[in-house]
């Protein structure tokens, strides 16, 4: 399968060949360790240039700064941290010998699900306000992609992120609370479900402009490529940002200097109320890879398995080749856009026909076929999740909201105490 082709896989897919022309990865024995930093302060500013942008970011994780982020006091809420892998150990099988890791996948699908409609019963509470985006029908894909991730490698996020904060990492409680506007949220209460951010975790943020990431994601592509590191960047959006200007401009750099960055297009078939064929002459995104010669795949994304095992070659391939790909994981948005939406342009029959292939009960089933998860388990792992949830929501209703005095705080970048230092 090369660039330009390709189809919707299934458990099995076949590999995608790598684009032609990519050049090799740069050799690593002199590559300079990447330094860690403590605290940079990073300024989102409305309408700043795009190679400002890259420049910024480039400088932020080459080292040239540091992120500055809020307290946390919810670690003892935090799952167990998925083990990194790399793309030869991404394929599990239904057997005894992946039964921990297998059960472990299935727990942070089921922490995503249960944590979203506890976010949706806040919501209707008027416990939490603005704009709030569910990742509820997207589980498979999220944990599917992200499980295959190193520590050390970096994800940027849309709006509809607090799935993708979860299996990174992030603790519940400190997204529970930014959800709340509390002063111990990610954010410290002033970003809301939009913009989850967490440095620790090498989570750049979510973003509440469709597409703002995709540049973001180049840049920091750019950075690592700059200091010839090993990571690889992970861009998450969904299929109506690919027709906006960024995303063809964040596709061409990427492949025209040889950036480690995987597009991981979340194509829940739905912007807003529009489907993909509705707004985009070329509705399968995979194809769209296609102008730049990148390597791209087309995943159902309601297969978590499936889902891995894709992102797993997506993202070998990246890092091995320092050579950008495509993966698009066709999945269904399960709720309205947002909670404000009632989902009216959509029937019945299409709901529940999706419903029938909900990711979460599908894999569940599989395991129970296979021998591997038994009832005790189930509600053990029920139990576990619901605690974690519980807990999350009672965190971010005790939290202190932020101080009114600090109402100015965090609107302009703040001097480094690293500022002016040189280091010997």
């Amino acid at each position: 399968m090369g660039a330009c082709s390709g189809a919707l896989v299934g458990p099995n897919p076949q590999r995608s060949q790598r684009a032609a022309g990519a050049g090799p990865l740069p050799s690593q024995a002199d590559a300079r360790p990447a330094e860690e930093r403590t605290s940079v302060v990073v300024s989102l500013i409305v309408g700043i240039g795009y190679g400002r942008w890259l420049r910024a970011l480039t400088r932020l994780v080459a080292g040239r700064g540091e992120i500055v982020e809020g307290g946390r006091s919810t670690e003892s809420m935090e799952m167990e941290r998925p083990a990194a892998v790399s793309g030869r150990e991404a394929k599990l099988s239904l057997t005894r010998e992946s039964r921990e890791e297998l059960l472990r996948l299935y727990q942070e699908m089921l922490l995503i699900r249960r944590f979203e409609e506890k976010v949706a019963e806040m919501y209707t509470r008027a416990k939490i306000g603005g704009y709030t985006h569910l990742n509820i029908g997207e589980e498979a894909t999220i944990v599917g992609a992200l499980s295959i991730l190193r520590p050390r490698d970096y994800v940027f996020s849309n709006y509809r992120a607090h799935g993708h904060a979860l299996v990174r990492g992030v603790p519940p409680g400190a997204i529970m609370a930014e959800l709340f506007g509390k002063e111990t949220g990610t954010s410290q209460g002033r970003g809301g479900s939009m913009h989850l951010f967490d440095a620790r975790q090498r989570f750049m943020g979510g973003y509440a402009i469709v597409g703002g990431s995709l540049p973001l994601a180049t840049g920091v592509g750019l950075a690592i490529s700059y200091r010839r590191g090993d990571e690889v960047v992970m861009s998450i959006f969904g299929e109506g940002s690919t027709n906006i200007g960024a995303f063809f401009e964040s596709l061409n750099l990427a492949k025209l200097w040889k950036l480690p960055v995987v597009f991981l297009c979340v194509n829940n078939q739905y912007a807003m109320g529009d489907r993909p064929e509705q707004d985009s002459a070329v509705p399968e995104v995979y194809r769209k890879a296609c102008a730049f010669d990148i390597t791209s795949e087309r995943v159902d994304g309601m297969d978590l398995l499936a889902v891995r095992e894709a992102a797993a070659r997506m993202v070998q391939h990246t890092r091995e080749q320092h050579d950008p790909t495509l993966l698009e994981a066709v999945c269904y948005r399960m709720r309205g856009h947002s909670m404000a939406d009632p989902a009216r342009y959509r029937s019945a029959e299409e709901l529940q026909k999706w419903l029938a292939r909900d990711p979460i009960t599908g894999f569940r089933r599989q395991l129970e076929q296979a021998g591997l998860l038994t009832p005790e388990d189930a509600q053990r792992i029920e139990q576990k999740v619901d605690e974690v949830v519980t807990e999350a929501a009672g965190f971010a209703e005790q939290s202190p909201s932020p101080d009114p005095a600090d109402l100015y705080k965090y609107v302009y970048a703040e001097r480094s105490p690293r500022a002016g230092k040189r280091e010997g």
